[in-house]
């Protein structure tokens, strides 16, 4: 027996209507095309699906089994059809999220606060599992966008710059380096460096510093959160270098002093990687705009 999504509608609006006139104009066809219709299924059925003596026309045994069926199935169908409507207007869909950048939840959970009350209808979350495998997990689409500093091309994959930011270097007040206007690679080969559990491909400190060097610090420990790192250099028990946003509250404090890295300080740039088909959903290139402003605030304090 082959059934198709009209069988199913056409059994429902029969028994909404009671009738094969009124459920015709339901389905917006001639009750002659309805009629011929029911008597195909009739003959795939082997058996009567209405009892046609009934005033108004009502379902056999065998009739309600089907409309069962129907009320089950084509709700479904319905919803989803309203959601690839909604997807094709750019209402709603999914924004999964992951990072390569511990320091970026800073401004992130913000960013996502404002994106919630524009574009409620859209799936957000955070992956933070993937954080390490994230461009894989993009290309797969388990993801949706990538918080990177380190771009690097590949087929499919649109780079958006969200916005420059300086590695700067931190240290306690008590620490001999704090007499320095700026701090060097040598610099570090007699500090312990404080870092976020994350390879050193992933640092700036190392990347952009220590490693073209050749410099190797005295010692590295590392901390989950950006708190904790301020609070362990703040006590003077190893240096540190963050993203200068992180720096708003400490600059303030006599405890910390923060210093440019290099006579020509570095200069990095974040980025939002997407697959090239979603950067111009409407929803996607709203949190870009959000993103952006919000860095641009952090940075200002």
């Amino acid at each position: 027996m082959y059934i198709e999504l009209k069988h199913l509608r056409t059994i429902r609006a029969i028994h909404q209507a009671g009738g094969l006139a009124r459920a015709a104009e339901m389905l917006n066809m001639t009750q002659s095309a309805l009629s011929h219709q029911v008597a195909g299924l009739e003959d795939q059925a082997g058996m009567e699906l209405f009892v046609r003596r009934s005033k108004p026309m009502r379902l056999s045994a065998a009739g309600f089994r089907m409309l069962r069926i129907s009320e089950r199935i084509l709700p479904e169908i319905d919803a989803l059809e309203e959601e690839f409507a909604a997807l094709r207007s750019g209402k709603t869909g999914r924004l999964h999220i992951t990072l390569e950048c511990h320091a970026c939840y800073d401004w992130l959970f913000p960013v996502l606060e404002m994106f919630r009350h524009a574009w409620p209808e859209v799936d957000v979350d955070i992956r933070a599992g993937l954080a390490f495998d994230a461009m894989p997990a993009l290309n797969r689409e388990e993801v949706d966008l990538v918080i990177t500093s380190d771009p690097a091309a590949q087929s499919g994959v649109t780079f958006n710059p969200l916005f420059d930011y300086h590695p700067t270097f931190v240290a306690s007040a008590q620490n001999p380096l704090a007499a320095k206007p700026f701090i060097a690679a040598e610099d570090f080969r007699d500090q312990v460096v404080i870092t976020y559990p994350v390879g050193r491909d992933r640092l700036d400190l190392f990347t952009e510093v220590l490693t073209p060097a050749k410099v190797e610090p005295r010692g590295h420990r590392t901390a989950e959160l950006t708190a904790v790192i301020l609070m362990l250099v703040g006590s003077n028990r190893g240096v540190a270098v963050l993203p200068d946003w992180v720096m708003r509250e400490v600059r303030s404090s006599a405890d910390y002093v923060t210093r440019p890295l290099g006579p020509d300080p570095v200069i990095k740039r974040m980025y939002a990687a997407t697959r090239e088909e979603d950067a111009a959903r409407p929803y996607v290139a709203h949190f870009l705009r959000l993103a952006r402003v919000e860095a641009v605030k952090l940075q200002r304090g």
